[in-house]
C-alpha cells in the first residue's frame, strides 16, 4: 500500500502547476491533501476527480480545509475534532479495516506566535482524540503537522527557536505526543539524515539552497511500526512550497 501525503497550499494554484500530473504517476492507493483552500467543494477543480478514487473534501471559505482520495472505501469518514475544532475544516478521518488514517493540517502557531495559544489548545485535544482511536486499531496521521521536531529537521536552527513551528512549547508538544506511543516514521527509518526536508520559503531562494523545514509527517501507532517499509521525500515535486511525502506499507 502506498499513502501520499501533500499540503498543496491551494489546490487551484497546484493544479495549474501540474501537480494532477504527479499524482497520476505516483498511483497511491490514499491521497491526503492539506491547506486546499477551496471555499467549497463545487470550487475543487474538475481535474481532482480522478478515476478509481473515492473522494471525500472537508473545505469552507476562509478555513485550510483537506481532501482524501482512495481507491478502498472506508468504512467510515468523519470530520474535525471535537469542540472549540469542531469547524476548522483541518482534519478527515478514515476508518479501514486494520487502521484509521487521519489526514490533517494542524494549527500554525502564527507569525509573531499570535496564535500559539491556539496551537497549544489543539494539541490537548488532538492528543486526546487519537489516543481515543489508538485504543480501536493503529492510527496513520498524515499531513502537515507545523512542526519541526529537532534541530535535524530543519536548516538554520539557531536562529529559529522563537519562530513558530520550532518553538519550545511546539516541539515538547510532539515529543510528549510521541511518548503515548507513536512514532515518526520518517526519522525511525533515518535518524541521522539530515538535509531532508518538506518545506522552504517562496524567499531567498530557499528551495534551490535546500533551505527547508521538515513540517510534514506520517506518524503511526508504535505497534504498526512493523508495516511500514518506507517514508520517502518526493523534494522534486514541484507544484507548492511544500513537497509531497510517501508512505510504503505491507499491511
Amino acid at each position: 500500500m502506498k499513502i501520499v501525503a501533500w499540503n498543496v497550499s491551494g489546490l487551484r494554484s497546484c493544479v495549474s502547476k501540474g501537480c494532477v500530473d504527479y499524482l497520476l504517476r505516483e498511483n497511491a492507493d490514499i491521497i491526503c491533501l492539506s491547506e486546499v483552500k477551496c471555499r467549497s467543494e463545487e470550487e475543487v477543480p474538475v481535474q481532482m476527480r480522478l478515476s478509481n478514487y473515492h473522494t471525500y473534501w472537508n473545505v469552507e471559505k476562509g478555513k485550510p480545509g483537506v481532501g482524501l482520495l482512495t481507491k478502498v472505501k472506508p468504512l467510515k469518514v468523519s470530520f474535525d475534532l471535537p469542540e472549540p475544532f469542531s469547524d476548522e475544516k483541518r482534519l478527515i478521518n478514515a476508518e479501514y479495516n486494520k487502521f484509521f488514517l487521519v489526514c490533517c493540517y494542524v494549527v500554525n502557531a502564527g507569525r509573531g506566535l499570535k496564535t500559539l495559544d491556539k496551537r497549544l489548545k489543539w494539541n490537548k485535544i488532538f492528543d486526546e482524540y487519537i489516543k481515543d482511536l489508538d485504543k480501536k486499531k493503529p492510527v496513520i496521521i498524515a499531513g502537515d503537522l507545523n512542526v519541526a521536531h529537532n534541530e535535524i529537521d530543519l536548516a538554520n536552527p539557531k536562529s529559529n527557536h522563537k519562530t513558530a513551528g520550532f518553538t519550545k512549547e511546539e516541539r515538547d508538544g510532539f515529543t510528549k505526543f510521541l511518548s503515548y506511543g507513536f512514532i515518526d516514521t520518517f526519522r525511525e527509518l533515518y535518524p541521522d539524515q539530515t538535509g531532508a526536508y518538506t518545506f522552504w520559503s517562496y524567499m531567498r531562494n530557499s528551495r534551490a539552497k535546500n533551505v527547508g523545514w521538515r513540517l510534514d509527517y506520517f506518524i503511526v501507532s508504535k505497534r504498526f511500526m512493523t508495516k511500514v517499509k518506507d517514508n520517502v521525500i518526493r523534494s522534486s515535486v514541484r507544484g507548492s512550497d511544500h513537497c509531497p511525502i510517501v508512505l510504503y506499507l505491507k499491511v
